[in-house]
């Protein structure tokens, strides 16, 4: 399974992969507390698609196992698995430990 350290690795490099495509003045801020969705996000949605394509693809890969990041689970919960980078990981965590 992966750990936490191999799911951060995958969302920032979503997230770098994101930055390879704009300009040097529209960089974003890439970290653990990269604000993905919500209040202050540095993503707009068509971004926010990207990475969550991105992310999944590469988790289910390395996971050898398929996993949605977009079910009506995702969309249901009090807080958005999306709104960070550590939120968005303690979700693909709750999900591959549920699939284990």
């Amino acid at each position: 399974m992966l750990n936490q350290d191999a799911i951060h690795a995958i969302i920032l490099q979503a997230l770098n992969n994101i930055n390879d495509e704009r300009g040097p003045d529209e960089q974003l801020t890439v970290g653990l507390d990269t604000r993905l969705f919500g209040a202050d996000a540095v993503l707009d949605s068509l971004s926010l698609v990207s990475v969550i394509v991105d992310v999944e693809g590469a988790v289910s890969e390395q996971a050898g196992r398929d996993i949605s990041l977009t079910d009506d689970r995702a969309m249901s919960q009090d807080v958005s698995p999306f709104t960070d980078v550590n939120s968005l990981t303690a979700y693909i965590e709750l999900l591959l430990s549920e699939k284990a």
